[in-house]
């Protein structure tokens, strides 16, 4: 007697699914990259013959199942290849920020054991090339995809990507079905990214993703109920410009321009982000609070700027659109029948212009994530007709945990946790917990870290206190470890009042200090660009960043503004002094994460004498 075994049914992983792209619709355009000004086009088959072509390439040169590969870039196409190529092999995908200093390289490829090194290009491999070669023994190939300066540079790690993919194809030809077999044999416990935490306060921890995380979260994504409404199409144009290495700008480029077949966009850099913008004109726009402040504030400046008739015009349709914005967030997120005549209204005297140029007119769906961001920004988008709503998630549970649906916004929170998904509040602490099929199994090689934040009964810690309103949708307080306890025994959230100082186009940076003192100070960074702009209207003569900071008339500007936050908290939340940095704040000088998040232990280090003069 004999048995048929049930064919195997292949895991959705990306790299699965975008060989059915490719199957279904080749020559349907799945990426654009812009090059010295020009848009160029790369169909669904391309894709795939790149992220096949890859992972044969890693097949050529020994890499195993499991074993790690890492890029440091800015966002590219090839940075694509490499992640979905690794899923297509099996291995694991370490990314490293292209802001990474040498010392920070060092330890995320010596601590995750990378056998395989992408860099973009001669700036990053100097970094890696700065590393005596016995720091790291694991290390045996450098792919650089520029060649300029990196070409005449004797190592025997060093090859080029054309070199590298070269054998990619050589092996495909020699194994053509070598890649269908390990998309065959994926099982949903296979690590497959190797995503670092900020290190905020300590060395970073790699947090480990499965194959059954990314299943998990890109069907979730993609449910009919999920965050973006209706759910995110072929026909939805998108930009990546977050860090490629975060969980947050994976989950658009790789889970969802590949789930759900949208075209992703690489602009020519970060500080060409508005331009790009424009030209592109995405559906759906993903960004940090502080990209939605930025956009805020240039607008602002424009508007501020223009001739005395168009600032009059401007002035009455943004007081309009604080009252749209006020009465959507009364509203859950929906019109009154005035604020609808004025929203119809305010699109033909303002908004359409101002959508326009900040390159938001087409957008459907606008998320906020990765920190809390001031209401008064929410309120201004949500005024002008940008749908922009608030999500929460981690690293450690690829990015799900709760999104404001775009028909039941409450302004102030993070929304009700996704279908499919467990949520609960710790009655002593306040700390979230969550529990779903796209929480981590844990950080490399640190077991002890690990039982810290996951129960055996699989609930995560996130480390973030929060609260229920109205029972259904959830309010982040603040991280459980910044919470500052006054002398007098007041628990105060310093976020929601950072925040609020940063809803100022003339504040980038806010650290509120307290804890174990007797009242709150805060320290203030402005923002350049800005008040150097309303600087020079005001014929005020400065150099540099230092200079503008120390200005009377510009400490008197967010003197201003910290009084106008004063009057929104109770007594014991109010600023009593603050002081301006008068540098501005840099990852390479270890004051800020890799996500532009404020390590706080550093500042009030590096500041201390300045933070004293404030208790004096």
């Amino acid at each position: 007697m004999t048995t048929t075994m049930e064919p195997r049914t292949r895991l959705r992983t990306p790299a699965a699914l975008l060989a059915d792209r490719a199957g279904e619709t080749p020559a349907k355009v799945a990426l654009r990259e812009k090059y010295h000004g020009v848009w160029r086009e790369i169909t669904w088959r391309e894709y795939w013959d790149q992220v096949e072509t890859f992972a044969h390439s890693l097949m050529s040169f020994g890499i195993e199942k499991g074993d790690r590969v890492a890029i440091q870039s800015e966002n590219r196409a090839e940075w694509l290849y490499t992640d979905v190529g690794c899923i297509a092999r099996g291995a694991i995908c370490v990314g490293l920020y292209p802001t990474n200093p040498t010392a920070e390289i060092e330890y995320l490829l010596e601590n995750s054991g990378s056998r395989v090194l992408v860099v973009e290009d001669q700036e990053q491999a100097d970094k890696v090339l700065a590393i005596p070669a016995e720091k790291l023994p694991a290390l045996e190939h450098i792919v650089y995809i520029e060649h300029r300066g990196v070409d005449t540079v004797d190592d025997p790690r060093l090859i080029s990507w054309d070199d590298f993919m070269d054998a990619g194809r050589r092996h495909r030809e020699a194994y053509p079905d070598a890649i269908d077999r390990c998309m065959d044999e994926a099982e949903p416990d296979d690590v497959i990214y190797l995503i670092y935490t900020s290190g905020t306060t300590g060395p970073p921890k790699g947090a480990m993703l499965t194959m059954g995380n990314l299943v998990f979260a890109t069907e979730l994504i993609m449910n009919e109920d999920a965050l973006i409404q209706p759910p995110a199409g072929p026909k939805d144009l998108l930009v990546s410009y977050l860090p490629l290495c975060h969980i947050y700008e994976k989950v658009f480029s790789v889970l969802i321009g590949i789930g759900a077949g949208s075209t992703v966009h690489f602009g020519e850099s970060l500080d060409t982000l508005i331009t790009d913008l424009r030209e592109v004109q995405p559906t759906i726009m993903q960004g940090v609070p502080r990209i939605w402040e930025r956009i805020h504030a240039a607008s602002m400046v424009r508007m501020a700027s223009a001739s005395p008739i168009k600032r009059l015009n401007a002035g009455i349709w943004l007081a309009a659109a604080r009252y749209i914005g006020a009465t959507k967030v009364k509203r859950d997120g929906r019109h009154s029948f005035l604020s609808r005549i004025l929203a119809g209204l305010g699109e033909v005297f303002l908004f359409r212009a101002l959508k326009d140029r900040s390159g938001l007119r087409r957008v459907r769906s606008a998320i906020s994530g990765a920190a809390p961001i001031a209401p008064e920004i929410l309120e201004f988008y949500m005024g002008i007709g940008v749908p922009l709503v608030e999500a929460y998630g981690m690293t450690e549970n690829t990015a799900i945990s709760t999104a404001n649906p775009p028909d039941n916004v409450k302004v102030g929170t993070v929304g009700p946790p996704y279908r499919g998904t467990e949520l609960k509040i710790d009655p002593d602490t306040g700390e979230i917990l969550v529990r779903h099929g796209a929480v981590f199994v844990g950080y490399w090689n640190m077991p002890e870290a690990t039982a810290k934040v996951l129960e055996p009964d699989g609930w995560m810690h996130t480390g973030d206190v929060g609260e229920w309103v109205d029972g259904t949708h959830v309010k982040i307080v603040d991280r459980l470890k910044d919470i500052i306890i006054t002398s007098g025994g007041k628990n105060v959230s310093p976020s929601e009042i950072e925040n609020t100082l940063k809803a100022s186009p003339y504040i980038k940076e806010a650290i509120v200090i307290g804890d174990r003192r007797k009242y709150l100070t805060a320290l203030i960074g402005i923002d350049y660009e800005v008040v150097s702009e309303w600087a020079q209207r005001r014929g005020i003569p400065h150099t540099t960043y230092r200079d503008l900071s120390e200005k009377p008339e510009v400490v008197a500007l967010v003197e201003k503004a910290v009084k106008e936050t004063n009057d929104k908290f109770a007594r014991v939340e109010q600023i009593k002094a603050f002081r301006l940095i008068t540098k501005e704040l840099d990852h390479e000088d270890g004051e800020l994460t890799a996500t532009q998040k404020v390590k706080r232990s550093i500042i009030e280090s590096r500041f201390a004498d300045l933070i004293e003069s404030m208790y004096r």
